[in-house]
């Protein structure tokens, strides 16, 4: 009875834990930055930092589970402006991101396998981001929104000259604009994940035992 009790209250805490980082997640989704460099509709955020931080503390699951409560979030109280096509794209990219890069970590929890992990998990998820846009997310802004695909691509071209299709605004706008955004996140998870990691890593077993014993 003991250990079930123990086991109980380690997956409480768990939920808990998740359950925060999702809504810091979702917050930090609410504050969108446009960069000078690329097309207006390409704005960061660091609303995978939270998704980070609980892969490598709790598992690459719970980072994922974080992702997906964020968009769920960003659903029921500030709605889609595309039908959900945008949340989901963003819970599979962002789901990329966290769980190579928390996989990774998990095998030897050290900060040479943590960067090694942010650094695949960016690769990955620009992949990611390409394919997706390219095939799905710009073509379903175009119609979402009734602008044409040229106008789109057009916002990338007074940007930078290059863009002058949809192959060249994934090569130009879409491929670094997630470098960049990858880089970012992972620079300030490594930056902050020794600080908070003890918060979250503390085991619930004292608490356990105190209840126990009363």
């Amino acid at each position: 009875m003991r250990n079930q009790s123990v086991q109980t209250n380690k997956r409480l805490g768990t939920l808990i834990k998740i359950s925060f980082l999702s809504a810091m997640a979702f917050l930090l989704m609410l504050i969108e930055l446009p960069l000078p460099i690329f097309p207006a509709f390409l704005k960061i955020d660091l609303s995978d930092l939270p998704a980070l931080v609980g892969a490598f503390a709790l598992g690459p699951v719970a980072g994922v589970a974080i992702e997906f409560l964020k968009n769920i979030l960003i659903i029921l109280i500030k709605g889609s402006a595309t039908a959900m096509v945008g949340e989901v794209a963003n819970f599979f990219i962002g789901s990329i991101l966290v769980f190579v890069s928390g996989y990774i970590y998990k095998k030897r929890n050290t900060r040479k396998n943590a960067i090694i992990g942010l650094i695949l998990g960016t690769i990955f998820m620009t992949i990611a981001a390409s394919i997706i846009n390219y095939l799905v997310l710009i073509p379903v802004y175009s119609k979402a929104f009734g602008m044409p695909l040229d106008a789109i691509i057009g916002m990338g071209t007074a940007i930078n000259s290059n863009i002058t299709d949809l192959s060249t605004l994934i090569v130009w706008a879409i491929v670094p604009f997630n470098l960049i955004k990858g880089f970012i996140v992972s620079f300030v998870t490594v930056a902050i994940y020794k600080k908070i990691s003890v918060v979250l890593k503390t085991s619930i077993n004292e608490t356990t035992k105190k209840k126990v014993a009363r």
